[in-house]
């Protein structure tokens, strides 16, 4: 008789419930696999170790560590190295050690060192500086360690240079081995260990290559990496990205020894960009902005933020009188304002009568006038205020002025060289430039934005021109001492003159005491700084902005400004909008860069200009565009 085994009942609900299980486990399997974690994203494409450099993604890569020191470390050593305009990856290890084994292995190390000492001695050898030398640093380890005045530390440090060939990755780590070299700090490549030292470098906190240093506090603290030139303060305004460190470079040029500054490019690398970049912002926090413009480049930001744009040419209705006198408000000021004013009018008068003239037909410009023609003409101008019932009382100065045109009659009837005078000046009062600056001003300008535009005036009137309106801006500056930035376009043309030099030095060494800082931008550097008095004005100046320049001009400017080998090979090739700011002591990188409104309001290249005056256009006729599509990018 055959037994079988009974068949156990099974259980449908049992059965359901594991069946259940299982694909829950599938679906929750297939969901892990198609999560994309953080790493997934920042990770290479791929990554190829070999043994002496490795290729992440379409770069080549090397990994080095650090393995020799010199006996003492100057505090910013990195630096070299951190401010290269290279892509380095730099890791610090730094591993406390406890004082206590450090003071023990100490005094073994000082027993040793003695007894080889004393075994040198005993053998008759020469005495080794060396052992001498290590005694006394440990000596005086042990000392500072015994009282906590210092702590031991030991440190690792791991770099990776990266390069787009292996050309480039061989010249540039040629170049940061022999800038360590230079300081006695040797490195090598990781060879054989590459991904082990990469990892190293990672920031994840692994050190797999365990090659340290022992080292005290002062050494460890000469290590910091973090030395580059940071301009980022609480106030200011933003003048760009600092391309060192990627930080803001945030600055307020009021806090410098002075307000002054001068921006040196050649033409189409955007220095307007950058000066109309710092008048918007400035405005913004209630500096007002004056500008001479040579070009007619700054009208479209001024007229969008409500600006006074004032048309300088001869047949314009626009009238500046030089004669006017300041109200000034300090009492010194107003003792001197006349006298201050007859000297301005000097340097004008000699311009008008013979300076520009010579200037334009290949003359000399300076003895425009004999010593017997100046006597004459101060005590004419002096006369012609008289006339006018102004002296040297400040309660006269409210009188209305006198005009070249009573300065041209009180020349024709005196004696001497009057007369000779006033026919130089007769085409200032009724021949070809009469009526511009021989009326009263009819300027009563109240704004915190004023352009003096004097592109449509004659060659032989601009540098005229310019310097009446600075004499201008100055006695409106004297007045109330507002913060006020001014800025002179194109700055070169006055430069030519001695007399308009000589003006504008006397603006930026007395700018500071009425609160005033003067923006000077010049494209012809060799003619600015060729002279003297422009040589005076840049050191006047606490700020400057280099951007793109001529190789003929990169030898001068490298020359004033002391520049590295480095600096100096990038100027001639930097991008548009990025250059060289210096302010006091620091100089950064810079990449000056722009929102999108103020893209729109400062940019002068045309093919945006007609971009955005089609938008307006639409706009009003109730299209739309879309402006950021189709404006370049960059500044």
């Amino acid at each position: 008789m055959a037994f079988g085994k009974k068949k156990q009942p099974v259980d449908p609900a049992a059965v359901a419930q594991a069946q259940q299980q299982r694909e829950e486990l599938e679906v929750s399997a297939a969901f892990q696999k198609g999560i994309t974690a953080l790493r997934d994203f920042v990770a290479p494409s791929s990554i190829e170790y070999s043994g002496t450099h490795f290729q992440i993604g379409t770069r080549y890569a090397r990994t080095y560590y650090v393995f020799g020191y010199p006996r003492q470390l100057s505090t910013g050593w990195l630096s070299s190295m951190v401010n290269l305009d290279e892509v380095i990856d730099l890791s610090l290890y730094i591993y406390p050690v406890e004082s206590q084994v450090v003071l023990e292995n100490l005094r073994k190390k000082v027993a040793q060192l003695e007894a080889g000492i004393q075994i040198d001695t005993e053998k008759g050898r020469v005495r080794d500086p060396a052992k001498q030398s290590a005694i006394m640093d440990a000596e005086e380890m042990r000392d500072k360690l015994q009282v906590g005045e210092e702590r031991f530390f030991r440190l690792g440090m791991y770099f990776t240079v990266y390069g787009s060939s292996m050309d480039e990755l061989d010249f540039i780590s040629h170049k940061i081995e022999s800038i360590l070299g230079q300081q006695l700090v040797y490195s090598k490549a990781a060879s054989s260990q590459q991904e082990q030292a990469f990892n190293s470098v990672v920031p994840q906190f692994l050190d797999q290559l365990q090659i340290r240093r022992n080292m005290n506090t002062g050494a460890i603290s000469t290590s910091f990496p973090f030395t580059s030139a940071d301009l980022s303060q609480e106030t200011g305004i933003l003048y760009g990205i600092n391309m060192h460190n990627s930080g803001l470079v945030i600055f307020d040029r009021f806090s410098l020894e002075n307000g002054n500054a001068v921006v040196f490019a050649k033409s189409g690398s955007g220095k307007s960009f950058a000066v109309k970049l710092e008048a918007l912002r400035s405005l913004m926090f209630g500096t007002e902005i004056f500008i001479v413009d040579p070009e007619n480049e700054y009208q479209r930001m001024c007229e969008a933020v409500g600006g006074a744009y004032v048309r300088l040419s001869l047949n314009s209705s626009t009238r500046i009188n030089p004669f006017d006198l300041p109200q000034v408000i300090d009492t010194e000021e107003a003792d001197n304002a006349l006298r201050s004013n007859l000297i301005t009018l000097h340097g004008l008068l000699r311009l008008m009568m013979g300076g520009a003239a010579a200037q334009a037909s290949g003359g000399a410009v300076e003895a425009s006038l004999n010593a017997s023609e100046e006597a004459d003409l101060d005590a004419a101008l002096i006369e012609t205020y008289a006339k006018a019932g102004i002296t040297n009382d400040p309660l006269t100065h409210k009188s209305p002025p006198p005009t070249i045109n009573d300065l041209y009659d009180t020349l024709l009837h005196m004696g001497g060289s009057g007369p000779d005078l006033a026919q130089r000046l007769r085409k200032y009062t009724s021949g070809t430039f009469a009526g511009i600056f021989s009326q009263q001003s009819n300027m009563n300008i109240n704004n915190p934005m004023v352009v003096f535009n004097i592109r449509d005036l004659e060659d032989e009137l601009r540098p005229v021109a310019m310097y009446i309106v600075l004499n201008f801006i100055w006695n409106r500056t004297k007045s109330d001492q507002k913060r006020r930035l001014l800025i002179i376009d194109e700055a070169w043309q006055l430069m030519k003159y001695q007399d308009s030099a000589s003006f504008m030095f006397s603006l930026a060494k007395r700018a500071r005491k009425y609160n005033l800082g003067i923006t000077t931008i010049s494209q012809d550097v060799e003619d600015f700084m060729g002279s003297s008095l422009g040589r005076a004005i840049v050191a006047n100046s606490s700020m400057q902005l280099l951007l793109k320049q001529s190789p003929s001009a990169v030898d001068v400017l490298a020359d004033v400004f002391k520049l590295t080998s480095e600096e100096r090979k990038r100027l001639s090739s930097f991008p548009v909008g990025q250059g060289l700011f210096f302010a006091g002591q620091n100089h950064v990188h810079l990449n000056i860069i722009a929102s999108e409104t103020e893209q729109n309001l400062i940019t002068t290249n045309p093919e945006e200009v007609k971009q955005i005056e089609e938008a307006g256009e639409m706009a009003e006729a109730g299209g739309t565009i879309d402006l950021e599509n189709r404006l370049m990018p960059g500044v």
